[in-house]
């Protein structure tokens, strides 16, 4: 091995090297253009931010206003709904309109928690899974006392919960996002400081 080390010492042949200087291709960045292109994730960063919060809310906002749509067809012409309907034997109309109040609530609070920009926003979000949980449990619990499960019924305990999980999701996903943009920059300055 050492005579092979020694030989390929010796041919003095570069094709083996690793290049010494990159032809003018690579170069560091300077202050200013760091400074720029952080300033641009960070602008980035915020639009897309803004942007995915907006989506996810009027996600919400459209079951919210289904879920007021069906209290006013409950409150004024009991029982019409289908999905409603299944439960006629088993529970009084003034408690199912309060479970549907109770999921605009959770829902309601999920979307003040997206677009709340303040610290505790996301216990809003915690609040409202807790909400949709004890939500899901009274409405399995009557889905489970009708004869016949129904699956097209699947969204009155999972819809609140479910809605309230993506944005407990969605708003990690974009905090960490921001969390990297804020380690670039910091970065940058331990680079500068060094």
């Amino acid at each position: 091995m050492k005579k092979l080390t020694r030989k390929w010492q010796k041919t003095g042949d570069d094709n083996f090297s690793l290049p010494m200087h990159d032809d003018g291709y690579f170069h560091p960045m300077d202050s200013l253009e760091q400074e720029a292109l952080v300033r641009s994730f960070e602008k980035n960063q915020a639009h897309q931010n803004l942007i995915w919060r907006r989506v996810f809310a009027v996600f919400l906002f459209t079951f919210v206003a289904f879920q007021i749509y069906s209290i006013y067809h409950q409150a004024f012409s009991p029982w019409e709904l289908r999905h409603h309907a299944y439960f006629m034997e088993d529970i009084a109309s003034w408690i199912v309109i309060s479970a549907d109040w109770m999921a605009v609530l959770a829902c309601s609070m999920s979307i003040v928690g997206l677009l709340h920009s303040s610290k505790n926003h996301r216990q809003w979000i915690w609040y409202s899974c807790y909400t949709g949980i004890i939500l899901a449990m009274f409405w399995l619990y009557f889905m489970l006392r009708i004869p016949k499960f129904r699956w097209d019924v699947i969204w009155l305990p999972f819809g609140p919960l479910s809605g309230a999980g993506i944005c407990l999701y969605i708003d990690h996903l974009l905090t960490q996002s921001s969390e990297e943009v804020r380690k670039l920059r910091s970065y940058m300055y331990a680079y500068k400081a060094s």
